[in-house]
């Protein structure tokens, strides 16, 4: 157990691909912590999934042991955060652990949205910020420029921000010295336990495993144990901290980050933001937890297979252990069958989601369209929530609809500013102010409807501004807007799952683009079939799949043409009889290609 004034709890955040990660490896380098044989590149990064896509999804904590100049020693925590804009819910629970908060900017890009961004949480949350420059040996390095950025941002002066690259190793001696000497040790009133459960996941042999930041007090394997939000009584059977291995201590003191093991396999007695204390103790302050997450997407999850939806329900709990940000219900389809609701910050979290669902529980799954959530204002005065098209009342019963907004903070070259502006006026945006931050870049903040911006939006911005843009965004309001809802008919019957709630002027754009994917994709039958999409009874456009035609008058050599005639009439007559009565047979594929989230939607 270390003393709480040689502990430094910090994390290290920053915009996407500016560098934290490959940061977070010279320091594990730099203190001994993985050894030459066992180093790799993104060692804090343990899911294929990240490795692959070279970005962090989850914060990673890591116990690192620093010798300052003067010989004394100190315990470093740190923990690595994501950069993107949909996981800055990990970021914000990171920094509830912390004193301090490493700022990396990229020497080459320059300060981003996502940079201010997690700059305010971090300041908000009143912790010691140091500004970091990154990559400053890039030919394309401008760290006069970017310090000048960094120094305007947070009021310091200019000569205040470390210049490094995580690469090569340059700087890192002096950016962990100067964590020792700025980030404040973790402070303790000295009373009974105390401790804050800011991560968890779920071990198929071990059960649940907490991440816990302890505050006050100690926490040792024998320990009978309080969790505070759900009254669970436990025993702790074993503690200790990650080196990045797991290793096992006698006790995790006042201001120590590390794990807790209880045994516990059923997977809601523990949440994260919890408050751990001895069940005997006097004083049980519940320590500040986080704020319930706001699903910005909403998707429905369905299993190619309805008898695995008891799995798929399984695993999306033991993965919400691991992501407190998702949420679900379950939710039926008449096309589909059985699946669920589910809630998401932004479509990358969709995604990352639905792989990890069906890599790690082996699963294979159907997505419906993404929609958002809409307030509706019924005739009769009432109001409510709906998540899904399926749950809009007929439009005869709806007084108004409302749609979510965000503000969007875009900041990007200025030679790119009539771009920006061409791009988000045409998805129904209005300007809320525009500052420069240095004469090269310019910040723009915008009130944007929510269903404009998760779509294609960001990949819209990158391409305009040959990838210099970025974008950052939080809720904002509801207002009224004119929205409709366009159903999918496939003869005559509509298909839920291709519905969607969208602006009347792109009402048409999206039924057109729908009804010519399945045209293509569906199969042809023995009759003909019509594919629609329509609000409400109009329909605004139409293709046909067109009947298979079997050659019945093959068998015919010859002869009298009113035999062929009249076979003709005969399969006429039957094809006239099976439409009436015939089901479209639509394969698991052609679902998965209509509902795929591409340029075409």
């Amino acid at each position: 157990m270390s003393s709480p004034v040689s502990i430094r709890n910090f994390s290290i955040i920053a915009h996407i691909d500016h560098g934290k990660s490959t940061l977070a490896d010279r320091m594990l380098e730099r203190a001994g912590a993985v050894s030459e044989r066992e180093m790799r590149a993104q060692v804090l990064d343990t899911m294929d999934l990240e490795r692959e896509r070279g970005i962090t999804i989850k914060a990673q904590a890591v116990r690192l042991e620093h010798k300052a100049p003067d010989g004394e020693r100190f315990v470093l925590n740190l923990i690595d955060t994501p950069g993107h804009v949909d996981f800055s819910y990990e970021v914000s629970r990171s920094l509830a652990a912390c004193e301090g908060a490493v700022l990396l900017v990229d020497a080459a890009q320059g300060v981003e949205a996502q940079t201010l961004a997690n700059a305010y949480l971090a300041i908000e949350a009143g912790l010691e910020v140091i500004p970091v420059i990154n990559k400053i040996d890039l030919p394309a390095a401008d760290p006069e420029r970017v310090s000048e950025e960094l120094a305007s941002i947070l009021g310091i002066d200019a000569d205040e921000v470390i210049r490094v690259s995580a690469k090569t190793g340059e700087g890192i001696d002096e950016l962990l010295n100067r964590i020792v000497r700025d980030v404040p040790p973790p402070t303790t009133d000295g009373g009974d336990l105390r401790a804050l459960v800011f991560d968890s996941y779920y071990d198929s042999y071990r059960g649940v495993v907490c991440y816990v930041r302890v505050v006050d007090g100690t926490l040792a394997p024998g320990d009978s144990l309080l969790f505070s939000a759900t009254a669970e009584r436990h025993t702790a059977s074993e503690v200790g901290f990650l080196t990045p291995l797991a290793v096992p201590v006698a006790r995790l003191g006042p201001g120590e980050v590390g794990y807790l093991i209880t045994g516990v396999k059923e997977i809601d007695r523990i949440r994260v933001g919890d408050t751990i204390s001895h069940p005997g103790s006097a004083r049980i302050q519940p320590l500040p937890g986080y704020a319930e997450p706001r699903p910005m997407v909403y998707s429905g999850l369905f299993p190619s297979d309805g008898e695995d939806f008891e799995r798929l329900r399984e695993a999306l709990e033991k993965l919400r252990l691991n992501d407190a940000s998702l949420v679900f219900e379950p939710e039926t389809s008449r096309a589909l069958g059985f699946g669920f609701r589910c809630g998401f910050l932004g479509l990358l979290h969709m995604e990352i989601v639905r792989e990890r669902l069906e890599r790690e529980y082996n699963l294979d799954l159907v997505a419906t369209s993404p929609s958002v959530a809409y307030h509706v204002t019924t005739t009769d005065g009432s109001s409510f929530e709906i998540r899904s098209p399926q749950d809009l009342p007929d439009r005869g019963r709806i007084q108004f609809l409302e749609e979510p907004y965000v503000r969007a903070m875009i900041i990007a070259p200025s030679e790119y500013t009539g771009t920006i502006m061409e791009l988000v006026q045409a998805r129904r945006g209005t300007m809320d102010h525009m500052q420069y931050l240095s004469p090269e870049r310019v910040e723009l903040i915008y009130n944007l409807p929510l269903a404009e911006v998760v779509f294609d939006f960001f990949d819209q911005l990158k391409s305009r501004t040959r990838g210099y843009a970025s974008l950052d965004y939080e809720p904002g309001e509801y207002r009224a807007s004119d929205l409709v809802k366009v159903d999918v008919l496939l003869n005559g019957q509509s298909v839920d799952a291709f519905s969607a709630i969208t602006h009347q002027d792109k009402a048409y754009q999206y039924g057109k683009q729908m009804v010519e994917r399945l045209r293509r994709l569906i199969p042809r039958q023995l009759f003909d079939v019509p594919i629609q999409a329509a609000i409400g009874s109009r329909v605004i456009a139409r293709e046909t799949v067109k009947a298979r035609r079997k050659d019945v008058i093959a068998k015919c050599y010859g002869g009298d043409v009113s035999r062929k005639r009249k076979l003709l009439e005969r399969q006429k007559e039957g094809k006239r009889r099976m439409k009436m009565v015939g089901s479209v047979e639509v394969p698991q594929e052609a679902f998965i290609s209509a509902l795929r989230i591409d340029s075409e939607t």
